[in-house]
């Protein structure tokens, strides 16, 4: 990913299920614990990004790198 992505992009990533596709929902950028207590390494230089499931509708933090934007055909 050599692009930054932007909340609301729609984005697919491999899980052990297989491939999914979802929507950022946000940016992190700093040390941030997750409501569930996970807490998540982050910088401006090397931010996460939180996802949503379209399937699932769960949550997940990735890195830039392993997710891919889904372009518009």
């Amino acid at each position: 990913m050599s692009h930054r992505l932007k909340i609301g992009d729609r984005v697919t990533w491999n899980t052990p299920q297989g491939m999914t596709t979802g929507t950022v929902v946000r940016r992190i950028v700093r040390d941030t614990e997750l409501d569930d207590g996970q807490t998540i390494a982050a910088s401006k230089d090397d931010p996460r990004y939180e996802v949503e499931s379209e399937k699932s509708g769960q949550h997940a933090v990735h890195r830039a790198e392993g997710l891919e934007k889904v372009h518009k055909h």
